[in-house]
């Protein structure tokens, strides 16, 4: 199992409205059949790190992530998601011991930059982003 973490909040400006938006956009990526479990809502971190929302989704195995990476529903709500976001902490993490997980998951991550060069713009488009393993 991989589990992808994404503590954030949003950018000043953001709307109610948009707030929802993006909130509907992560449960349905959290919903693709590559998806084992997905849960969007409130971070009940310490507010001091400046977090206010969480999204967590398990995939069974790196098959499953590069098919949840791209999966239409994802690329299409990314388009949602990013450009709202002003703070974006990811922490992975995996039952699977293999000590290369993480170039794998990074090898992957590349792919998807490289495949949708617009996404990688989106992404390095948050103010405050700090991605572990950078996938």
């Amino acid at each position: 199992m991989i589990v992808n973490t994404l503590r954030f909040s949003f950018r000043d400006g953001t709307t109610e409205e948009e707030k929802a938006e993006v909130l509907a956009a992560m449960r349905r990526t959290s919903t693709v059949e590559s998806a084992v479990f997905g849960v969007v809502g409130q971070d009940l971190g310490d507010p001091a790190d400046g977090f206010t929302h969480t999204y967590c989704a398990g995939v069974a195995d790196l098959a499953a992530l590069e098919r949840y990476l791209h999966d239409p529903v994802h690329l299409e709500g990314d388009s949602t998601i990013l450009p709202r976001l002003a703070r974006l902490s990811a922490v992975r993490f995996s039952d699977d011991m293999d000590p290369g997980l993480g170039e794998k998951i990074m090898a992957l991550h590349l792919k998807k930059v490289a495949q949708y060069p617009e996404w990688g713009r989106l992404l390095d488009s948050i103010p405050d982003v700090h991605l572990s393993s950078e996938a």
